[in-house]
């Protein structure tokens, strides 16, 4: 971390309306996402923000409305299961929250899949170790395929889920696409 910068310096969000902004990294996070933070370049890990939100108002558009936020800067992560000769593979697609995956061209043709659809909620919630709506590609387990939308990759800062309904991270896109086993693809969006 730069030692220009204290530790105890007002954390703010670059976009929205949150009454509580905090460094992620002392934030109350689920496991596997806690976890990928503390595995992080230090200086990287403090510069994802945790904005504390009401689950409620969890899905993207009530959100964007609610807090202020460009659905431009707000991404979504989408769990799919991705099927080739009797073998499932759970994989995670990024998309900022204007666009929607491409689950049967972009997803189905990067991982040569015959089918691949969006997983099964149970699945998804069971396997990440997250809650759904609030599923988000830090802490993903690390065998999945992680693709990001080039777009994700270029937007200077990026909501996200935390890994529950309640509360949000803000990091830069680039950090999303350093994420290990990410793969940044043009056109994973429609």
């Amino acid at each position: 971390m730069d030692e220009s910068t204290p530790l105890d310096m007002q954390v703010t969000a670059p976009f929205g309306n949150f009454a509580e902004v905090r460094r992620a990294v002392d934030a109350d996070l689920v496991g596997p996402v806690a976890a990928a933070l503390k595995q992080w370049d230090p200086e990287l890990a403090y510069a994802v923000r945790y904005v504390d939100t009401d689950p409620e108002l969890a899905d993207t558009a009530v959100f964007c409305a609610a807090y202020d936020v460009p659905a431009e800067a707000s991404a979504n992560c989408v769990v799919v299961a991705a099927k080739r000769g009797g073998e499932t593979t759970l994989a995670a697609g990024v998309v900022l929250a204007t666009t929607r995956l491409d689950v049967n061209k972009a997803v189905r043709g990067h991982l040569g899949a015959r089918k691949a659809s969006f997983a099964p909620m149970d699945t998804a919630v069971g396997e990440s170790g997250m809650e759904y709506g609030g599923i988000t590609p830090v802490g993903l387990p690390a065998h999945w395929p992680l693709l990001i939308d080039a777009a994700v990759a270029a937007t200077p800062w990026v909501l996200i889920g935390s890994g529950r309904r309640r509360g949000k991270l803000i990091l830069p896109g680039a950090a999303l696409a350093a994420l290990p086993g990410a793969v940044v693809l043009e056109g994973l969006a429609g």
